[in-house]
């Protein structure tokens, strides 16, 4: 049934630092990041290719019971093209014991076939045949168009490469990416006091802020973003800053599907029993690519209008239906959505897919139709640059940061000033300074952009109260 799409599932990685690194070495300076696995999306070759066309070099990572890792690299798209793929930089691989063995794609053949099957090597070596958890070997001649039939793309034993044991365990697939040069720009392109005085001061502001409309007491945050971007993780850190101390009040993780199902409006205060403060921080499920899966964009609209309640429970398989009585009125002001913060993975913005783009921006498009004022946070700007995860007050200086944010402007067509870099919250059991100087900063530009909204209003309306 299709509701079983919204099962939690771990998506984490079978490799150990120590073999991520063996193959690492193998690609040189490289990052791999997980975009595809066999017992999560399925051994179907149309799972493989929703998720793995069109990414660029990639590398599949097989396992069997036998305790052998083996695969192969290829520098070229998956496209289902239907032709042959000429890439001299592919290679076969297996890691059995403490040396992997590497076995390049010999000279003048074809590296594999390109079609809507699962993927294959030279057409000799094929993953997950015939959509099961298997790989078969098949002994033939491999070199297309070469009128040397002894010569064949990749030569190998499969007794070397996979100990001769055809079942699968695990298959994975990663994106390969060189890792980010670590540029230094000369002097900052944001300015940020990386000071006591500077939390205390937008401490001080954020707590004795007031909206620009008396019927509204606080502004309400809704926060819009991919399963896993940092939702959830964005207002346990906020809520840690006013605490005192890190706190983990939202659920939150890494799951294959949105550990976020309900509509959930989280208040803050100041100090474990101090006064509300003037926000709300509103969680949503995760956005997914598939229909009948992650928040429903009918919810959203719902959501931005002040007709859902708080803990409603989502149903990607039905959007949500006010009851007669509050169809019948539209909410007041106070219930509305004054600022939409779209959350975004940094690590992620290149593989943001397609559907997703296309997702966010009808989502867009609905927004501005209601004047909505929003912003964009980048999380994990730590695991992205290696500068950053050095030290967090080196963020402003990195180019590549700089490129991300320019990059994630141009994908969801907002300006580069409504893009904040942060970073939540998420192994620390302290606060850091750091850390609360950039998370007050993007809360203090969510309350100013909603004075944006309300002040909007008041000139719509002739100030109402």
């Amino acid at each position: 049934m299709q509701k079983a799409k919204v099962i939690k599932l771990s998506i984490t990685s079978n490799l150990t630092e120590e073999k991520r690194k063996q193959l690492c070495a193998l690609l040189g300076s490289a990052e791999l990041t997980l975009l595809y696995k066999a017992s999560v999306h399925g051994y179907q070759a149309s799972a493989f290719h929703e998720r793995c066309d069109r990414q660029g070099p990639t590398l599949l990572v097989a396992y069997n019971n036998s305790g052998y890792i083996f695969g192969g690299y290829t520098s070229v798209d998956y496209a289902q093209s239907g032709k042959y793929i000429t890439d001299q930089e592919a290679f076969l691989f297996s890691i059995h014991g403490k040396i992997p063995t590497c076995i390049k794609v010999n000279s003048g053949c074809n590296a594999r076939y390109d079609d809507a099957n699962g993927p294959n090597f030279g057409q000799q070596l094929y993953f997950c045949y015939n959509n099961q958890p298997v790989v078969y070997h098949q002994e033939r001649n491999n070199c297309f168009f070469n009128k040397d039939s002894s010569n064949i793309a990749f030569r190998f034993q499969p007794e070397t490469l996979y100990g001769n044991n055809t079942t699968l365990t695990e298959c994975e697939l990663y994106k390969v990416e060189e890792k980010p040069q670590v540029i230094v720009e000369e002097k900052p392109w944001r300015n940020v006091l990386w000071t006591a005085e500077r939390k205390e001061e937008l401490t001080e502001m954020i707590i004795n802020y007031k909206t620009l409309m008396t019927s509204v007491s606080r502004v309400r945050i809704l926060m819009i973003g991919p399963v896993g971007a940092g939702k959830s993780s964005f207002f346990n850190s906020i809520n840690s800053i006013f605490t005192g101390h890190v706190t983990s009040k939202a659920m939150s993780g890494s799951a294959g599907t949105s550990l976020t199902i309900q509509f959930r409006t989280y208040p803050v205060n100041d100090g474990r029993e101090g006064k509300p403060l003037p926000f709300v921080l509103c969680d949503t499920m995760g956005l997914e690519e598939q229909s009948g899966a992650g928040l429903d964009i009918e919810d959203i609209s719902s959501i931005l209008q002040g007709h859902v309640p708080d803990r409603y429970k989502f149903n990607p398989m039905a959007p949500f239906q006010p009851d007669e009585q509050k169809a019948s009125r539209p909410a007041s002001l106070q219930e509305k959505i004054h600022c939409v913060v779209y959350v975004i993975d940094t690590t992620k913005i290149s593989l943001m897919s397609e559907k997703l783009q296309e997702k966010l921006a009808s989502i867009r498009r609905k927004v501005n139709s209601l004047g909505i004022a929003q912003i964009v946070l980048m999380t994990k700007v730590d695991e992205a640059c290696p500068l950053v995860e050095e030290n967090l007050q080196s963020l402003y200086v990195s180019s590549y940061i700089k490129s991300k944010v320019q990059e994630v402007s141009s994908r969801l067509g907002v300006p580069v000033s409504c893009v904040l870099p942060v970073k939540n919250y998420s192994q620390e059991l302290e606060l850091e300074l750091n850390c609360d100087v950039l998370l007050l900063t993007a809360l203090q530009q969510m309350l100013r952009f909603a004075d944006d909204y309300f002040d909007d209003i008041r000139s719509v309306e002739g100030n109402p109260k």
